[in-house]
């Protein structure tokens, strides 16, 4: 409920005087995947929501976000859940897992921080992904990084890549090789962006 009023606010922000292109939405598959999208501010967790809406995303969260009770059923309420960063457990890869069996989309910004600089992707996204046997769809976002930019009128951009089929089980050396190819897909479609 909350999350389908928030996102029709956003959605409305966001396209506001035509200020918001989704590109390459062909590639969206109607089976559960995983979406991950290069991070650089909050704005972008928002673009990405409204660039697949109605289909919504369960993000993966720092469980920081998670300490007061009022943001933790704010985020509960929008499909976030948390994880651990600094110590990631099995929960780490099990909820996330269950939540794709159950056919839902799961959105992971790999980086696994919010920064200006490129960062090579940490392996979770791919290891769900292979656990999971659903594919990866590659985003990439540019725009504004603050309210400040979306009150400015800043262009709004999100482009998504090719699924990348992860149907085979990988070994652990594959899945390197294959976070390796993501970092390099999400690097290459943020330059595409202009």
């Amino acid at each position: 409920m909350i999350y389908n009023v928030l996102a029709n606010l956003a959605k409305s922000i966001l396209t506001y005087r035509n200020r918001m292109d989704i590109l390459n939405h062909h590639y969206i598959p109607n089976e559960p995947f995983i979406v991950t999208c290069s991070h650089k501010g909050w704005v972008d967790v928002v673009a990405l929501g409204v660039s697949l809406y109605p289909k919504q995303i369960h993000f993966m969260a720092k469980k920081e976000l998670f300490e007061t009770i009022w943001t933790k059923k704010f985020l509960t309420s929008l499909n976030a859940f948390p994880v651990n960063r600094s110590n990631p457990g099995p929960n780490t890869i099990k909820i996330p897992v269950n939540r794709l069996k159950e056919g839902k989309i799961i959105g992971i910004f790999p980086s696994g921080t919010r920064t200006e600089e490129d960062v090579p992707l940490k392996r979770g996204a791919v290891t769900i992904a292979n656990l999971a046997k659903v594919p990866i769809v590659p985003a990439a976002y540019k725009g504004p990084t603050n309210l400040k930019g979306i009150l400015r009128g800043e262009k709004v951009q999100i482009i998504f890549g090719e699924p990348i089929d992860f149907s085979k089980k990988l070994k652990k050396e594959e899945l390197q090789i294959e976070t390796k190819r993501l970092t390099n897909i999400i690097q290459q479609l943020e330059l595409s962006l202009n």
